[in-house]
């Protein structure tokens, strides 16, 4: 069943709070509200999770960027390096931002949407993964799915493959016509095509944006139907790719991160929770390194690269890892990486110890 999406746009290190009321493209409100919050504490659960953390009636999102859906409240967490106020120009601004970053660091490969409407639109992180989903989908289907063999067992009226005996005594005592047989078939049931059908049962169930809608159905109409599977990480490194299955990668890839961050709700099923979430500051140190490495001419430039530091007469040796490595005939340059709002301060303590 389809909903339509209420968004609400955060910035890291806010809080949220129960009831709190967001103005969105300035006609409609909409509101933090009880369901929303029940789902994001019973996903934090015991252990906790990195993105967020619990308030009195709310919750404070960290240091962690990009979009948590609850149920149809798509929850959308930007960077944000100055203290302006919310506004729509400041949300655009610091999502494109944040859009731009992803692509350089190779995150994911958005060349360009197919949808003119979608281009104009403010999406975000989900909706782009989506359409990316969709588009390399509608590639394999216009490409031809690739087929494989399997063994699978059936009751046939032609003798093939192995005869199971003891089933077949049990299911054909008074149907001698009858053959139950193990035998091989050649076909599109296999499991890339399990996957990439069941990421498309999850996008149809989580979209929540008009302008995808349409062609999630368009896709269910093409692609064959499939059993269910239940996915885990084992599933996914068992897939080895091949030269005919190549072209498959990037769509499981897809696939992999909404499966395995998708967690239903088990009690009442309405308060389903998404989570593609990002470090901050593990995504601009590898957006330093990336552009570092782009435009140096003639520097080698390393990223997390060990290096003896301290070693004592006695016991082990200490190693640093600095974020960055430049050498430049011969001298070395190491650079540390912060993604902070220093507010027109001095760096902490911690922060210059760190260096």
């Amino acid at each position: 069943m389809y909903f339509p999406r209420r968004h609400i746009t955060v910035f890291e290190h806010e809080k949220v709070r129960l009831g709190q009321q967001f103005c969105v493209q300035s006609s409609n409100i909409v509101v933090f509200d009880e369901f929303a919050l029940k789902a994001l504490q019973q996903h934090y659960g015991e252990k906790g999770v990195p993105y967020y953390s619990l308030i009195h009636q709310g919750v404070k999102f960290n240091e962690h960027v990009g979009v948590i859906q609850v149920g149809n409240l798509l929850i959308e967490v930007l960077p944000k390096a100055d203290k302006g106020f919310h506004s729509e120009s400041e949300d655009t601004k610091w999502r494109g931002m944040l859009i731009n970053m992803m692509r350089s660091v190779g995150t994911f490969d958005i060349r360009v949407t197919s949808n003119a409407s979608l281009r104009i639109k403010p999406n975000t992180i989900l909706d782009l993964y989506i359409e990316k989903f969709l588009n390399e989908v509608e590639y394999l289907l216009h490409s031809g799915l690739v087929k494989k063999y399997r063994k699978t067992e059936s009751n046939s009226t032609s003798l093939k493959g192995n005869l199971m005996f003891g089933k077949h005594l049990q299911q054909n005592l008074t149907h001698q016509e009858r053959f139950y047989v193990r035998h091989t078939v050649y076909d599109i049931e296999h499991l890339l095509h399990l996957i990439l059908y069941s990421a498309l049962k999850l996008v149809r169930q989580i979209n929540t944006n008009d302008l995808l809608h349409g062609r999630i159905g368009a896709l269910f109409l093409c692609f064959p139907e499939m059993s269910s599977i239940k996915v885990s990480e084992f599933t996914f490194n068992r897939i080895k790719f091949n030269r005919k299955t190549e072209g498959y990668r990037v769509s499981i890839e897809i696939a992999r991160m909404l499966l395995l961050q998708y967690h239903p709700d088990v009690s009442k099923g309405q308060n389903n929770v998404l989570a593609l979430m990002f470090d901050m500051n593990l995504l601009w140190e590898k957006f330093i390194y990336i552009s570092l490495r782009k435009y140096s001419r003639g520097l080698k430039v390393s990223a997390q690269v060990s290096k003896d530091f301290w070693k004592p007469e006695h016991g082990s040796m200490t190693r640093i890892r600095p974020d960055i490595v430049i050498e430049s005939n011969g001298i070395i340059y190491v650079l540390d990486t912060k993604w902070k709002n220093l507010n027109s301060y001095n760096p902490s303590p911690n922060d210059l110890r760190q260096m």
